[in-house]
């Protein structure tokens, strides 16, 4: 029988204009919390690259895959012997087009899965369908820690993808991030942040799994990442939240907690399918 307690651990980081530099960091971070017990280790979305969507006009170089930031990522892993959620990677894929890619190494450094952020954003600050196409199909990786599944930033405020990966066996759903508050533009809405938590919650509840979700840090032109990174447990518990500046932790899960959760409270085996069929139209 397998361990089903799993460390997850969460880098919390600024960038700066040096991807070097952001790759010596991350190195340095992930490294931290492989110290601190973590199996499992997430970095921010695009965390080697300053966040350039934020502006129209930026020359920001995609790379290939492999290329220097995948390579790095993978040497991390298997220096660290954790299971390596890559943030995610400025990729320009085989057909030409550049994609927001959330990429999972395994302890070896090994490259188990590839996402392409499906939903992209194009708001003030965040334009990035000017840098992005979308991707097409949902992934989830297995590995010895568990079956991770991996969205990225704006993906997380649609129930479908989270559940889709639950269906694909997803035990823990990690989201890379980049969100935080843009000066000039009033949260008129209510508060950004608590909206931003409780909607994974959600997430976390509805489909009885854990959530990470890992956000930037730091002051970026007009924009500030509020942090915030957060880990809940399958009946939405948050069991850290981060603060506002960089920071690694890492929190002890039970992934046996998810079967309690959906043997009691029946979300998934209490589905009516057939009712479903506005949500693709």
């Amino acid at each position: 029988m397998r361990n089903t307690v799993v460390k997850v651990g969460a880098v919390q980081m600024s960038a700066s204009d040096s991807i070097d530099h952001n790759l010596t960091k991350a190195g340095r971070m992930v490294g931290d919390a492989a110290k601190k017990g973590a199996e499992i280790v997430c970095l921010p979305e695009l965390f080697a690259w300053r966040y350039f969507p934020s502006r129209r006009g930026a020359k920001p170089v995609p790379e290939r895959i492999p290329g220097k930031v995948t390579e790095a990522l993978s040497s991390m892993a298997k220096r660290n012997g954790v299971v390596l959620v890559g943030g995610s990677v400025f990729e320009r894929g085989r057909d030409g087009r550049n994609y927001n890619t959330c990429i999972v190494f395994d302890e070896e450094g090994e490259a188990m899965s590839k996402y392409r952020k499906v939903h992209i954003p194009q708001d003030d600050h965040y334009y990035e369908q000017d840098y992005f196409e979308a991707g097409k199909r949902y992934v989830v990786a297995k590995t010895r820690r568990g079956t991770l599944g991996t969205l990225v930033c704006f993906d997380q405020w649609y129930p479908e993808p989270a559940r889709i990966e639950k269906l694909m066996g997803a035990e823990i759903l990690f989201y890379p991030t980049a969100i935080g508050k843009v000066n000039g533009i009033e949260e008129s809405e209510g508060d950004w942040g608590l909206a931003w938590e409780g909607v994974q919650v959600g997430h976390a509840i509805s489909n009885s799994l854990v959530v990470c979700a890992v956000n930037r840090a730091g002051t970026e032109g007009g924009t500030t990442f509020w942090g915030g990174s957060f880990v809940c447990d399958q009946f939405g518990r948050v069991l850290h939240r981060a603060g506002g500046g960089e920071e690694t932790f890492v929190v002890p899960c039970d992934l046996a907690l998810g079967d309690q959760v959906e043997g009691g409270w029946g979300f998934l085996r209490n589905r009516k399918k057939g009712t479903y069929s506005k949500i693709v139209r």
